[in-house]
């Protein structure tokens, strides 16, 4: 039998190797930007609007107009083709911008409004709030819902401890990919991030529930054997069914990133990412860890560090 559990100091490594840029990425934005990851305006409050041009423009030209009257922190991105522009500005009343939008049809010629939107500061703070409860509250229910489904099998919370760190691991690598892509690209947080990120957290759980029901059926049907022998076994048989749920997933969040709009691309990747992470981290993570902790490596380990004897059975 193929033994996928032995080689988990492998696969922690990796995770650690992927994870750790994003995590420089995040101390460099929080330095340069003040987060860890680039906030638009859902999060921090102000004016977003999507215009476009008869003609490709710069969008340092355009920028400038915004400048010369006092938005000296606008940001301007062109879209596609180069004619398509987004501005993200300070809160502005609709006299300013029946103003500016005469300015720039002035410099360069009739102009087109697809979409226009203003958020205040104190909804940008509500949104911030709310995501982070949701994201402590899925955390809470997914522990109190493992240890009562497992509460028949040793050790329940264990299981819904390694859950929720392969949880945190697709969480950081998200994070992190985005942090990345922030410093790089210009993505900016909005509210579809958090939805990528939450659906995100929902596969991973479910995938990760999968091999540990599987794990809970075999330990009494198979109580003479090594407790890693058993995960191992239970990997395997649930592997199959892991991966072919995950990879239609994945190939279709591929397609529609390669052949969908521009204005779902950043919420496409995220999902992408983080299915793919999702689907690791369930099966070269959290089952590996929870052998890990059952062996009593993590024990052994810590008491090493103190500079104790750990002690033998």
């Amino acid at each position: 039998m193929f033994n996928i559990v032995e080689k988990r100091g492998w696969y922690f490594l990796l995770s650690a190797l992927i994870i750790t840029p994003g995590l420089i990425a995040m101390i460099y934005s929080t330095i340069t930007y003040g987060t860890p990851l680039r906030l638009s305006i859902d999060f921090t409050g102000g004016s977003f609007w999507e215009i476009r041009f008869q003609e490709p423009v710069q969008p340092t030209e355009v920028r400038d107009i915004f400048v010369d009257r006092g938005f000296t922190d606008t940001v301007v991105q062109t879209v596609g083709d180069g004619r398509t522009v987004v501005i993200r500005l300070k809160p502005i009343d609709n006299e300013m911008k029946v103003e500016l939008r005469q300015v720039l049809e002035e410099r360069f010629g009739p102009i087109e409004e697809r979409q226009f939107r203003s958020v205040g500061p104190a909804i940008g703070q509500e949104v911030t709030r709310a995501a982070t409860v949701a994201v402590f509250a899925a955390a809470v229910a997914i522990l109190g819902f493992i240890i009562f489904a497992f509460r028949k099998v040793p050790h329940p919370f264990r299981f819904g401890i390694c859950a929720i760190i392969a949880m945190i691991h697709d969480i950081l690598v998200t994070a992190g990919l985005f942090s990345i892509a922030g410093i790089f690209l210009g993505w900016e947080v909005d509210a579809l991030f958090l939805t990528a990120l939450l659906t995100v957290i929902g596969f991973s759980v479910q995938d990760t529930i999968v091999v540990f029901d599987r794990i809970r059926e075999n330990v009494p049907k198979r109580r003479g054997e090594p407790f890693e022998t058993i995960v191992n076994r239970s990997l395997l048989e649930t592997l199959h069914r892991s991966l072919a749920t995950q990879l239609n997933a994945i190939f279709v969040m591929i397609a529609i990133l390669l052949f969908g709009g521009a204005t779902i691309k950043q919420f496409i990747a995220t999902m992408l990412v983080g299915l793919i992470s999702g689907t690791y981290s369930s099966i070269f993570n959290a089952v590996p860890l929870l052998v890990v902790w059952e062996k009593g490596d993590i024990s052994r380990l810590w008491a090493r560090l103190r500079g104790r004897q750990p002690a033998t059975a």
